[in-house]
This record gives structure tokens, C-alpha cells and sequence, in this order.
């Protein structure tokens, strides 16, 4: 584990760099918008967002009613913190990895996704073993080409699957676009989504035909999920990256009615060397950003541009602004959030210049 870059009380100058740290006005206000804005309707936020126990149980107190994670040690994680509602969204293959889950369940209401008859029977048999009941979740690809079976009679086939497995009970249908959270002009993600809701609604309708409980549909992203929420189809919403945003989300262009959130998530680096004049190498390079969506922007910096990156040097261009200054510190937004968070083990929270926090996030790493 890192050392902790910041203690609280510190003034921003102490924290040592390069270190993750969230800006707790805007980051704040995101969680309220949030809240606000899915009054009425399930809010089960991704988790893989942030790795983090503190914010999943400020989400929680402002009315989610659970949270979604990607991988069975993320779920440990969570559980082990106390949260008693998640939901994998994801594929568990593999005895082992059900095995897991299933113990997960005997301290909290555990759920999970499958789109195979094969997990259905391996799930089925670790909540039986294990004396739990674990919530299942048909997976339909309703357009993101990844995970899930098309929509058609393949979808009632598992829900009957699961309707007849001992261990399970089947809670609905996992409906997520994913691919449609960075298309860039709203028109694009309304066409995306409104394609996904027919598909759900006409699986939803499948089910209820031929008798089957569908419970809840469950989806949506920080780039759609507007348009989940007025649906009419979608009973729960899990979007992540709105606690933080990035450099990528910020890319896209914004509909007239789309909800705004602000960025809180920053990576606080050093300058540790003023080669030339137009050229000032920072402690934060390949190692400390996810790249997969980009270089990181510099932030409320002018005449500083991030261009370049090796595995622990960050090269600005400097040539358009006033002189960069050995040690000064500059604060950038990260490509992509999720990842970005995975490469530490501490988010430091900071508020009008002063550290008021230090939190540890726990599923950092958890791959399995």
C-alpha cells in the first residue's frame, strides 16, 4: 500500500505528489444533482468509479439504494466495509468466483448478471452450498456489443433457467448501452438509448407474456441515464463517473436538457524540473493516469499543456504562459476516471485549500 500523501489539516503545498484528489464542493454537489434529480425512480451507482467505501456510503445516504461493482472483489471489498446491497454487473464464471459470492450473501443482498445457461447451473450450486440466495439478472445486449444475449427467445430461456434454479431469484433485466455514454452529439445518445429502451420494453414484455416476475430494469450510464430515467421502462439507474467526470465525458456535447455535473477529480502533481523555457517536466507520467482515453488536460492553468508522458515524467509545453516554477503544483484532470483511480491506494479530499480528508479505496486492484 502507498504511504498516505496527505494528513488532515494539511494546506494543499503538503500533499505529496503525485497524489488523487478530489475537490469536495464540486464533488458534493455532483452527489445532491444526483440524488435531486432520480427522486422516484432506483439509484444503484457504479462503484468502479471510485473503488472507494466513503463515497459509496455518502451515495447511500443520499438515497441509493445499493451500488454496482464489476468484479467479486470489488464486492468483497464493499461488503467487508459494510455496505449490505451490491449488485456485480457482470458475468461470474468459474466455481471459484461463484464460491465467493456466494459467501458474500450470507451478510448482504448480493446480485449478479449471466447471459449462459452453463453460469446459471454454477451459481445455482454455490448459493445452494452455501445455504444464501443470490439475485440474478438476464443480461440483454441492447446494443453495446459486449456481454448479454441478443434480445429474443433466448432471453425468456434463462430467466426460465433462473426461475427453476434453487439458490436464485430472478430480480429482471440487466439493460445497459455502454457504448452510447461517449457518443458525442445528444441526437447520437438519444438514438442509442431509445433503440435500447424498445429492446428492453419488448423483453420486459416477453417475460410478464409468459408469466415470469421482471422486477426491475436496470441500467444507464453518466452519459445517458436522462434518458433511462423518462423512459418509462427502467426501474433503476447506475451511473459512476458523475462523482468525478474526466476529460473524456467532457468531450461530449451536451443536450439543452441535459444535467450538468462539475469536475472533482484531479491528479496534483509537482514540476520537479524547468529544462527550458517551453518545457517543464512534472512527477505524474504513465504511472499515475490511465491513458486509454487520452492525455490528461491541465487545469485553471494557462500557457501549460500536457504532451508528453514516460513512465514517471509528465512533459508540459510552456511556451504560451507566464514561467513555470520548480515545485509548483498543477492540478489535471485525468483521460479516464475509472482506471485512473485503480492506480492509487488513497483519495485525498480537499476543501478551500485545506485537506478535510484522506479515504482509502479499498477495491483498488480487485481484479478477480
Amino acid at each position: 500500500m502507498q504511504r498516505m500523501p496527505a494528513r488532515i489539516g494539511d494546506p494543499l503545498a503538503a500533499i505529496d505528489t503525485p497524489a488523487l484528489c478530489v475537490d469536495l464542493g464540486p464533488f458534493e454537489r455532483n452527489l445532491a444533482r444526483m440524488a435531486d434529480a432520480t427522486k422516484g425512480i432506483r439509484l444503484r451507482p457504479h462503484a468502479k468509479s471510485h473503488k472507494c467505501a466513503t463515497i459509496a456510503r455518502a451515495q447511500l445516504a443520499r438515497g441509493a439504494v445499493g451500488i454496482c461493482c464489476q468484479k467479486t472483489d470489488e464486492a468483497a471489498a464493499f461488503v467487508d466495509a459494510g455496505v449490505r446491497d451490491v449488485l456485480v454487473t457482470n458475468e461470474v464464471v468459474g466455481a471459484p468466483k461463484a464460491a465467493r459470492l456466494a459467501a458474500l450473501a450470507r451478510s448482504a443482498t448480493v446480485g449478479v448478471l449471466v447471459d449462459a445457461g452453463v453460469a446459471v447451473a454454477t451459481l445455482s450450486d454455490a448459493a445452494s452450498r452455501a445455504g444464501v440466495q443470490l439475485d440474478a439478472y438476464v443480461e440483454v445486449d441492447v446494443g453495446a456489443n459486449r456481454c448479454g444475449v441478443r434480445p429474443g427467445p433466448a432471453v425468456l430461456e434463462l430467466a426460465r433457467a433462473i426461475s427453476g434454479a434453487p439458490g436464485l431469484r430472478l430480480r429482471g433485466l440487466q439493460a445497459y448501452q455502454g457504448a452510447a455514454q461517449h457518443l458525442r452529439k445528444p441526437a447520437e445518445r438519444a438514438a442509442a438509448i431509445a433503440s435500447a429502451v424498445a429492446d428492453a420494453r419488448r423483453m420486459r414484455e416477453l417475460l410478464l407474456g409468459a408469466g415470469i416476475a421482471c422486477d426491475i430494469v436496470t441500467g444507464a450510464g453518466t452519459g445517458t441515464w436522462q434518458h433511462e430515467r423518462d423512459s418509462g421502462v427502467y426501474d433503476e439507474l447506475q451511473p459512476g463517473s458523475y462523482v468525478f467526470m474526466d476529460a473524456d465525458y467532457g468531450r461530449n456535447i451536451a443536450g439543452a436538457a441535459d444535467l450538468a455535473f462539475e469536475q472533482s477529480l484531479f491528479v496534483v502533481a509537482s514540476v520537479m524540473s524547468t529544462p527550458a523555457s517551453d518545457r517543464a517536466i512534472i512527477d505524474a507520467g504513465l504511472k499515475a493516469f490511465a491513458f486509454d482515453s487520452g492525455l490528461p488536460l491541465v487545469h485553471a492553468r494557462g500557457g501549460a499543456e500536457y504532451v508528453k508522458a514516460s513512465d514517471e515524467h509528465g512533459v508540459l509545453r510552456t511556451s504560451d504562459g507566464p514561467p513555470v516554477t520548480l515545485g509548483e503544483r498543477i492540478w489535471l484532470v485525468p483521460g479516464h476516471c475509472d482506471p485512473t483511480v485503480n492506480l492509487y491506494d488513497w483519495i485525498v479530499a480537499v476543501r478551500d485549500g485545506v485537506v478535510e480528508g484522506v479515504w482509502p479505496v479499498e477495491a483498488r486492484g480487485a481484479l478477480g
